[in-house]
């Protein structure tokens, strides 16, 4: 499983894209911050189309919701 926070490459990073779209396992995408309600260019990520989920806004405590969320996706495949 993988959980990525990836900053400013989430919005122009397609290298970082390709090289998920390869792994098989659980993504999550992870903000610290909300992208939505910040600047127009925040608001697309070029992650999101090839993760399970993402977490957004909810700061450092985005680490454990994020985590929590690949565990779950983990048992639902097992």
């Amino acid at each position: 499983a993988v959980v990525i926070n990836a900053g400013a490459f989430t919005h122009y990073a397609y290298a970082l894209t390709d090289a998920l779209a390869t792994f098989d396992g659980v993504k999550v995408e992870l903000h610290l911050s909300n992208p939505g309600a910040r600047e127009e260019w925040r608001h697309r990520s070029v992650i999101t189309p090839v993760v399970h989920g993402v977490v957004a806004g909810f700061g450092r405590e985005g680490y454990r919701l994020a985590l929590e969320g690949t565990v779950a996706k983990l048992r639902d495949q097992g």
